[in-house]
């Protein structure tokens, strides 16, 4: 989620700044082509952690360059230009605009985060666990116990507002109308994501990992087509395991869920999730330790590679975008 803060100028950038996120900026290059700015910001549970991770900028913007280029492959249509710098995404222009209906004939933000599951991990094993989210609604017989890190019988779709203040789970019909979307535009972009999921499972299988699951984001184009947008398939929006780990019952995050586990294994993640319960003020944010931001850095250039299949060196001579 982002807002948009007064029209300033970055001072290392001539071009109007039109959104400040929790660890990106969108800049304006022309009427038609945005540039993304990624940070070494990190955030978890929808609140910005005050830790800069290094690398982690790069990591996300050139892991995500090179699947929106598998996607031009697989004939999919998104919203990815090039990489000016390493830190740097120029995209093709989406406006985020109050209301679907009868928008002007340019390219629009569909208000919702699109997550596809393959296995009990994260916020869904939280759900199962503490009885919100039934075994049957994952498609699981009657009676069955599921367990951490369990395979779901089929892909399990969940969406999520985009726009809210925090991340807030809809039900498909919610979805539908938060999203101003119809039953055919939702299909087709199952398919999309179904098809990107099978790519990145494929590419990333020799590599030993396993693709758990993922957050995908959508607008419509200038010409009303569904086009895929923003970033995936990095440990940011996406979760992978070691599959020879996995096969044994131990499940090693290769993803952000690795920083979100710290933060419940201290006890911050359960007093921010009884704040927000009870619309209390949430508690800061504490920091990482030193030793865990290293780790973090380590994790996201390790699987950068693991995901792309190069080695990483940092291209970037500067400091944080």
């Amino acid at each position: 989620m982002s807002t948009p803060p007064s029209a300033v100028s970055s001072p290392k950038n001539k071009h109007k700044l039109l959104r400040r996120g929790k660890v990106k900026e969108v800049y304006e290059i022309s009427d038609d082509v945005l540039e993304f700015h990624f940070s070494d910001d990190i955030s978890v549970f929808d609140k910005k952690i005050p830790n800069l991770i290094p690398h982690k900028g790069e990591t996300l913007a050139r892991t995500s360059a090179h699947w929106f280029r598998a996607c031009t492959k697989l004939g999919v249509n998104h919203h990815f230009i090039d990489l000016p710098e390493p830190t740097r995404m120029r995209v093709r222009r989406v406006e985020v605009v109050p209301n679907l209906t009868n928008h002007p004939k340019k390219s629009v933000l569909i208000p919702l985060e699109v997550v596809v599951r393959y296995y009990i991990a994260g916020t869904l094993w939280d759900r199962i666990r503490s009885g919100k989210t039934p075994p049957s609604a994952v498609g699981l017989p009657a009676g069955t116990v599921p367990k951490y890190g369990d395979k779901l019988p089929g892909p399990h779709f969940e969406y999520t507002t985009k726009l809210e203040h925090v991340d807030r789970l809809l039900t498909r019909e919610e979805a539908l109308q938060v999203g101003g979307i119809t039953n055919q535009i939702v299909s087709e972009i199952e398919e999309i994501v179904l098809k990107v999921d099978q790519a990145i499972a494929r590419e990333v299988e020799p590599r030993g990992l396993i693709h758990v699951d993922g957050k995908k984001e959508f607008a419509f184009d200038e010409h009303g087509k569904v086009m895929l947008v923003d970033t995936f398939g990095t440990a940011d929006e996406d979760r992978f395991w070691e599959s020879n780990l996995a096969a044994a019952g131990k499940y090693e995050e290769f993803s952000k869920e690795f920083v979100r586990q710290h933060y419940r294994k201290t006890g911050y993640y359960q007093k921010l999730t009884e704040a927000r319960e009870k619309h209390l003020e949430e508690p800061p944010m504490p920091p990482l330790p030193p030793t865990m931001v290293n780790e973090v850095s380590r994790l996201y250039t390790t699987l950068y590679e693991r995901l792309t299949g190069e080695p990483f060196a940092s291209h970037h001579s500067g400091g944080s975008a």
